[in-house]
């Protein structure tokens, strides 16, 4: 795929441009977006995504579009975990409605950052050290397991970082407005809503571990790599609104992710082995016994796993719901027959 700098270069100001737009036109002034404003947005936002896959197919090829589409349903489904970890975060902390805009926002930018830098030095590893692959792949599998039989374990807004974050900031009780810091008695303190912007960014430095290699498992190119991460990233907080109470019923959410980052591990383990140079495998020789994975084959699973992993929460919490009710039922029709 033949990437010029110029490319690039308008890429990355359109980008810049689109989130000082959101900021201006969204953010800048406190409110708490409504359903219809979400609906909208999200759709447009989507609408743009796959508008966008379809000119990589159409311009470089449906290959590198496949990769493209891969990458963005992945990394869509990873960045709809992260708002399920925002709304722990923002919960802990208390945050306005009329202020959980802002912590988006600067939480989406921030994310948008660090991913930029991973890829970078993702895409520096890929091209001078090929045994990446077993590194990315062997992640990947630990991260699967955890992401199975760990998630939701603990609270990030009170781990052992934001613990120590705390002994050094001085913080006040209350928020004051929007504002991240207050003069008080001649002395500056944090308040509630910078610590939730610092929670924030750990977060997202955490989600960005397994976010880039696992894109990394579906294309090498770093400008698909990119661009699926914006657009994955795009539209992000008015699906916050927009879903919100859904968020919660996507029970099976982290058991789905689990099996797509183990797929996808699997799959760049095989691809390592095609790129072998290691010489203590088959003397430095590639292994080309398995074949690879191909693209349309990923897309394909990634796209029937989310399905399977939103399905199956919302039978699984339709019928939660229903549970009690129908206990209850049977409790007054045995007390009746008493």
């Amino acid at each position: 795929m033949n990437v010029t700098p110029l490319v690039w270069v308008i890429t990355i100001a359109v980008t810049v441009a689109f989130f000082i737009y959101e900021f201006f036109a969204h953010v800048r002034k406190p409110h708490e977006p409504t359903i219809g404003e979400s609906a909208r947005w999200s759709a447009f936002y989507i609408g743009l995504a796959l508008l966008f896959g379809v000119g990589i197919g159409v311009v470089s090829g449906w290959t590198y579009g496949g990769e493209y589409f891969a990458g963005y349903l992945t990394e869509k489904a990873l960045s709809i975990d992260n708002l399920f970890v925002f709304l722990i975060v923002m919960t802990s902390f208390a945050v306005p409605k009329s202020y959980q805009q802002k912590v988006l926002m600067i939480g989406i930018v921030i994310a948008l950052i660090l991913r930029g830098v991973f890829i970078t030095v993702g895409a520096a590893l890929i091209e001078n050290f090929t045994s990446v692959f077993y590194l990315f792949g062997a992640l990947l599998l630990l991260l699967a397991y955890q992401q199975a039989f760990a998630h939701g374990g603990a609270d990030p807004a009170d781990g052992r970082f934001m613990r120590f974050v705390r002994r050094h900031l001085r913080v006040t009780n209350e928020y004051h407005g929007d504002r991240l810091t207050v003069s008080k008695d001649g002395r500056r303190w944090a308040t509630p809503m910078l610590l939730t912007i610092i929670a924030i960014g750990f977060v997202d430095l955490i989600f960005a571990v397994d976010s880039i290699p696992a894109i990394y498992g579906l294309t090498e190119e770093a400008y698909i790599v990119f661009t699926a991460n914006v657009f994955a990233l795009m539209g992000l907080r008015q699906l916050f609104f927009l879903i919100g109470g859904l968020l919660e019923r996507l029970v099976y959410l982290a058991q789905g992710l689990a099996v797509i980052l183990a797929f996808i591990g699997v799959k760049l383990l095989i691809h390592a082995l095609h790129k072998n140079e290691l010489p203590f495998v088959n003397g430095g020789e590639p292994v080309t016994v398995i074949p690879e994975i191909p693209i349309w084959l990923s897309l394909l699973f990634i796209a029937a796993t989310i399905a399977v992993a939103t399905v199956a929460s919302l039978v699984k919490t339709r019928g939660d719901r229903r549970a009690p009710t129908t206990d209850r039922q049977s409790t007054d029709v045995s007390g009746g027959r008493r």
